[in-house]
């Protein structure tokens, strides 16, 4: 004996927001009512659900909104982090991504969060690398990084 529920939420394995689907009534009773993710599929809960998709529209547009003047500020970012190395090639460690956000914070005053940067590789040697930030709502930005010898002098 199945329930026809209305999800309020995206759940996994089970559908998407706004969708109506039959489920057994102790797992709706028990799980989805009482996390918020379904209600009893009636008018009150398609209105319900209307205005929480509203809201979360309007949440998304202004976190895009706000992704992107982050972007602009972070346009055309190139950071320079110096490292001790070995050989004048090779470091003894490798720059890590806290290092690469302490020297964005420094230099654009922006600060970024440590899942939001993307490197393809370690960066164990002196040279140029590109990463990518992810600022979320599909808005990324390619930053260059060059790492120098610390002892090397500077042109």
């Amino acid at each position: 004996m199945a329930i026809e529920v209305m999800l309020m939420d995206n759940v996994k394995k089970l559908g998407k927001s706004g969708e109506i689907v039959k489920v057994a009534p102790g797992y709706a009773r028990n799980y989805l009512f009482t996390h918020g993710l379904a209600a009893v599929a009636t008018e009150a809960a398609k209105r319900r659900l209307k205005k929480l998709e509203a809201e979360r529209a309007a949440r998304a547009a202004e976190e895009k909104k706000a992704a992107l003047e982050v972007a602009r500020k972070l346009e055309k970012l190139e950071l320079t982090v110096s490292a001790a190395t070995t050989d004048g090639k090779k470091l003894y460690g490798s720059v890590s991504v806290t290092d690469l956000l302490a020297a964005s914070e420094a230099q654009r005053g922006v600060k970024i969060e440590r899942g939001q940067f993307s490197l393809e590789d370690s960066l164990r040697e002196v040279g140029e690398y590109e990463a990518t930030i992810d600022l979320g709502h599909g808005v990324n930005v390619k930053v260059k990084i060059t790492i120098l010898d610390e002892q090397a002098p500077e042109a």
